[in-house]
């Protein structure tokens, strides 16, 4: 069997983890070895990574997508690269952009220029729904305008732009993904459902933007990785394909649920707070067409994730309490 050498970006964050996890499990593809790249940013944590570290096929580099020599010699080594690396904080955006253009603009531009040079066979961009901006009624299909509100979101949006670009004008095998929000085991606790779990297990209160109206469709780490790998593996080059779990609620919806999993009180576990800054209002993603194209098929219903990702965080609190004071803006 051929191995195929993948470079993965931000590789010891929420997601990339979990990527990396599943696709040198029991359940993954073989024939695959995978070399992570990643800063360590506050939100990183090389413990996400503690699974796999006797693995043969792995192996980890601390380092940054900005730095071209780094990035070009990985990239002459590895033969696909899964992007996640980027900084994804929406609030600490609004304070502050300079650092997602930098990361995600810059950072984007860094890689994929080095993949292009390589001459890399498949790079998969992973990309966020908040490209898209607000949307009242309906679901977004992928041919629809950019419009992002947030300096995170804009950002995103503007390392789409640039990954898709080496496609147009060099030919390079250059996929994205765009997901809705993701939920699961080891989400740094800066995120609203694991802040939200984590502040009411220490019963704390909980704060809820504006009039909790604001409604985010929900899809789990597996169901997200799972669409991730057959965009990778069966994906067509030049394409974007939304992902999203089919879970829509509104914030408020979310919270009752966490308190009711939480064994809190509504009354005096939730503080209403000043709405974000250019709050998107609703996020909906069509998925027809990975569906149809890739076969992708959310697998885990919303009620079980949800009480297993709570039991996680009851059970771990010695990966999560470190993290907390790490999370604070």
């Amino acid at each position: 069997m051929t191995t195929t050498r993948i470079l993965v970006t931000g590789g010891a964050g929420f997601i990339g983890s979990h990527y990396v996890r599943t696709v040198l499990g029991p359940q993954g593809p073989g024939g695959v070895e995978i070399t992570v790249l990643d800063k360590l940013t506050y939100a990183g944590n090389p413990a996400n990574l503690d699974e796999v570290a006797g693995h043969p096929g792995y192996a980890f580099v601390q380092g940054d997508i900005c730095d071209p020599e780094l990035v070009a010699k990985l990239m002459a080594e590895h033969d696909q690269v899964v992007h996640f690396a980027a900084e994804s904080h929406v609030d600490r955006s609004i304070d502050g952009g300079a650092e997602f253009v930098r990361t995600n603009v810059v950072g984007t531009h860094t890689l994929i220029d080095a993949a292009h040079r390589a001459g890399i066979k498949t790079f998969v961009h992973i990309s966020t729904d908040e490209v898209y901006g607000s949307i009242d009624e309906g679901a977004w299909p992928e041919t629809d305008p950019l419009a992002p509100n947030s300096p995170y979101s804009a950002a995103k949006a503007s390392s789409d732009l640039i990954a898709l670009s080496y496609h147009r004008t060099h030919g390079l095998d250059v996929r994205v993904t765009r997901c809705s929000n993701n939920y699961g085991h080891h989400h740094f606790p800066e995120k609203v459902i694991p802040l939200f779990i984590t502040n009411l297990l220490d019963g704390a209160k909980v704060p809820l933007y504006g009039d909790g109206g604001n409604v985010r469709d929900w899809l789990h780490i597996d169901d997200h990785v799972q669409g991730i790998e057959l965009v990778r593996t069966k994906g067509r080059a030049g394409e974007v394909y939304n992902i999203g779990g089919g879970t829509e609620l509104s914030n408020k919806e979310l919270t009752g649920l966490l308190l009711e999993a939480c064994g809190a009180d509504w009354d005096t576990s939730v503080e209403y707070v000043t709405d974000r800054k250019g709050h998107d209002r609703r996020y909906s993603v069509d998925c027809s067409k990975i569906s149809t194209e890739l076969g992708y098929a959310p697998r885990k219903d919303f009620t079980t994730g949800l009480a297993e990702t709570v039991e996680w965080y009851r059970e771990n609190r010695a990966w999560w309490e470190p993290l907390k004071g790490r999370a604070a803006l």
